[in-house]
């Protein structure tokens, strides 16, 4: 009896210490994920305080064809803030194509070198003609076809006043994972946007995962076989605790059975939010959860509607 006893209490004890083991295992996991996700979100909020992030967007202008002058006097047809000078140039568009003209005395330069006449690239070239003067720099970006100006301001009150964005609670049961279904999926998406127009996004397929034992399909912007997908999705926090708008994701591609993970405590915020000067797309209609996603970045107190 003695022995049978000693053997019970044996097994019970390796069974308490594999269960306090596992324990600390899964909460040692746990704090590594948040740490993670800790630093995820400070490198995001670094990347907004940088002189040319998001915060500092301080203007939009649409250019009309022909001339267009610009500066920080009232008369110009673009004004700029009163840092800049009063009448730096003037900014051309001729049928599709932008030029600079600077005034005589104005110091505006390209790459460290002075410009008087410049024909300009645009942001859909991927690589911008950036123009520069003190802590204002600005370039051309194409909206379907539509031309503007731009404007950032490396000393702009935004950066400086900037308290960061509350987040929800991290959570591993917000890490979801998610399989590719490619079956009678568009393979281009229509993204709307801000400005009222929209955009046809190649789309590698569905990727359905479950929530509450719930099935749910979002639908990424990529093409298949992509190291990483984009989404933009909307859900029911949306003008609540979040950014009415809806938020972005960045996922890592599909591995070889078709398979990734959807993180939603890594969601963020548009530009948007931030500024009325960004031209953010806005989520596809399949896009549109009908479920709260309490997890990733809260609607940002004093940003933008």
């Amino acid at each position: 009896m003695l022995k049978i006893t000693l053997k019970l209490n044996t097994v019970v004890l390796a069974t308490i210490c594999a269960i306090v083991l596992s324990s600390i295992s899964v909460l040692a996991q746990s704090d590594h994920y948040t740490a993670d996700i800790e630093n995820w979100h400070q490198k995001r909020i670094d990347r907004l305080k940088q002189p040319d992030g998001w915060l500092s967007l301080a203007g939009l202008f649409w250019l009309k064809e022909g001339k267009n002058s610009f500066g920080s006097d009232a008369g110009n047809d673009m004004r700029f803030p009163a840092r800049a000078p009063a009448f730096i140039g003037s900014l051309i568009l001729d049928d599709g194509v932008v030029s600079v003209h600077v005034n005589e005395n104005v110091s505006v330069v390209h790459n460290d070198d002075q410009v008087t006449e410049l024909t300009l690239k645009t942001d859909k070239t991927g690589d911008p003609t950036i123009l520069k003067n003190g802590a204002l720099l600005w370039y051309i970006i194409d909206r379907d076809g539509k031309m503007g100006v731009r404007l950032k301001d490396a000393a702009s009150e935004n950066i400086s006043s900037f308290h960061g964005i509350d987040m929800f609670p991290i959570t591993l049961d917000w890490r979801v994972k998610a399989k590719l279904d490619t079956a009678n999926v568009p393979k281009m998406i229509k993204i709307p946007s801000v400005l009222g127009t929209a955009a046809f996004e190649p789309c590698p397929g569905a990727l359905v995962f479950e929530v509450g034992g719930d099935e749910f399909r979002l639908y990424p912007i990529g093409n298949l076989g992509d190291d990483s997908y984009s989404i933009i999705f909307a859900d029911e926090t949306n003008g609540h605790e979040s950014y009415g708008a809806g938020r972005f994701l960045s996922i890592d591609g599909v591995d070889s059975g078709g398979e990734t993970f959807i993180d939603f405590n890594k969601a963020y915020n548009p530009p948007c939010a931030f500024t009325p000067y960004a031209t953010c797309p806005l989520p596809p209609r399949q896009n549109r959860l009908l479920m709260s996603v309490a997890a990733g970045e809260k609607a940002y107190a004093g940003g933008h509607e």
